[in-house]
């Protein structure tokens, strides 16, 4: 049986660097996952953005989070972003697993969404549903570790998902 998921990109951090881009991302599937394994060298916010052609850095995300520590719970709401939330660790170099579902990304008639899960042995787990207001189609993704830095040995994997 022929795999749903083909593998677009493999990036693993040869030395730390404040962002990670995925750039020249075909248009030829239905939608994308992006599978991270991030560590960072002190505590940061992540942070995700997009583009056609170039990253777009304007007031143009928003996002809705839900975060669980284990013992609280936290939900938020903001619009009008230059980037979206990601999630965040207060733990230098403790690796996080994100998995990002960018539906219906070369689509050039609707904004685009995305839902991001993440997880780390801090016991933090965040939800996020975020959107980009534009109809251009995602050719390029960046990963940020605002104010710091994506440690060397992270690695991400961005899939394309093949129509049925």
């Amino acid at each position: 049986m022929p795999s749903t998921y083909d593998k677009i990109e493999a990036k693993t951090v040869g030395s730390n660097t404040p962002s990670v881009t995925f750039t020249a991302i075909p248009n030829t599937y239905t939608d994308l996952v992006l599978v991270t394994n991030l560590a960072t060298d002190a505590a940061t916010e992540f942070r995700v953005r997009v583009g056609n052609g170039s990253i777009d850095t304007g007031s143009n995300y928003s996002m809705t989070y839900l975060i669980g520590t284990g013992s609280s719970a936290i939900s938020s709401r903001e619009s009008s972003q230059t980037w979206a939330y990601a999630g965040y660790t207060s733990v230098s170099a403790l690796s996080k697993m994100h998995i990002f579902n960018f539906q219906n990304y070369s689509n050039t008639t609707t904004n685009k969404s995305w839902l991001m899960r993440f997880a780390g042995a801090d016991n933090q787990t965040t939800a996020v549903a975020a959107l980009w207001r534009s109809t251009s189609a995602i050719n390029q993704i960046q990963l940020i570790a605002n104010g710091n830095n994506i440690a060397a040995g992270s690695t991400m994997t961005l899939y394309g998902i093949k129509a049925a």
